[in-house]
């Protein structure tokens, strides 16, 4: 089976063009993925064939699980997609169905590379029960209090198609142990479908530093949904303006949302080796 390795700020993926393949892809992401026996990455992410889109995108995780969502994998994806001649751009832009429903990826770039992509993210969920979070209200939830082992945050609650928690600090990200309460985060009983857990800081009215434990993965460089969860968050508490950028571990990417409508994510999407898996 053909691969690519690829990456968006760091956070990695396989790529495989599967619309002539079927496999067991919870099994293979679990193997692909291990980053000493495997391939090594953030997750499997499968090309496949929609009736009524240019493709649809599946992304495991590194423990099998299906994520609905990926703001940075669905970059890469699009690159993929774009430089092989899986789908073809129309008005600069393909449509990618996910578990999150129809995204629109607007590419740039020049001579069939694809350097750069803007994706629409669609509107972000706030309601408690689309998150979904257990809360007594009606959202959206801006100062849920969540206790574990390590720490006491105070989370504001948006799903970008997939669950977030982000934490605002004025503490250094770098100084929060992630690998210790990340995990107890993502499993805390007010997240029946588990959650992605960002700490973040605010620089600025246009500019926020991140980072994330994602759900699934772990301890990732960036996170595109979390960027998006971030920025939103920051907005709803009156913390930044229209358009952010958002510092992670493996780079900076863009978000815009206006308050109301559609989130937009732009970022870099890089290739880094092709290969064949034999097992």
């Amino acid at each position: 089976m053909q691969f690519t390795k690829m990456h968006g700020t760091g956070n990695d993926f396989v790529m495989v063009d599967a619309r002539a393949l079927d496999a067991d892809w919870e099994t293979l992401a679990r193997a692909i993925c291990d980053r000493h026996f495997g391939v090594g990455s953030d997750g499997l992410i499968v090309a496949l064939p929609a009736p009524e889109a240019d493709l649809r995108m599946r992304m495991f995780n590194p423990d099998g699980s299906e994520a609905e969502m990926c703001g940075n994998g669905i970059r890469c994806l699009a690159k993929y997609a774009v430089e092989r001649g899986i789908a073809t751009p129309t008005d600069g832009a393909i449509a990618v169905d996910t578990l999150a429903g129809r995204l629109r990826c607007q590419v740039f770039g020049a001579n069939g590379t694809v350097e750069r992509v803007r994706v629409s993210m669609g509107r972000p969920r706030l309601a408690p029960d689309e998150i979904p979070v257990l809360a007594e209200s009606s959202g959206p939830l801006l100062d849920l209090p969540v206790r574990v082992e390590g720490g006491d945050f105070r989370v504001t609650c948006v799903s970008m198609g997939n669950p977030h928690a982000v934490h605002f600090t004025d503490e250094p990200v770098g100084a929060i142990d992630l690998e210790h309460v990340g995990p107890r985060v993502e499993h805390h009983p007010a997240f029946p479908r588990r959650v992605n857990f960002e700490v973040a800081n605010v620089l600025g009215r246009d500019r926020l530093r991140m980072r994330v434990w994602e759900r699934g993965a772990g301890l990732t460089l960036a996170c595109g949904t979390g960027a998006c969860a971030t920025a939103v968050a920051a907005r709803l508490r009156g913390l930044v303006d229209d358009v952010v950028d958002v510092e992670l571990p493996g780079g900076t990417v863009r978000i815009e949302w206006d308050g109301a409508g559609e989130v937009y994510l732009s970022g870099p999407a890089e290739t880094v080796f092709e290969g064949r898996w034999l097992r």
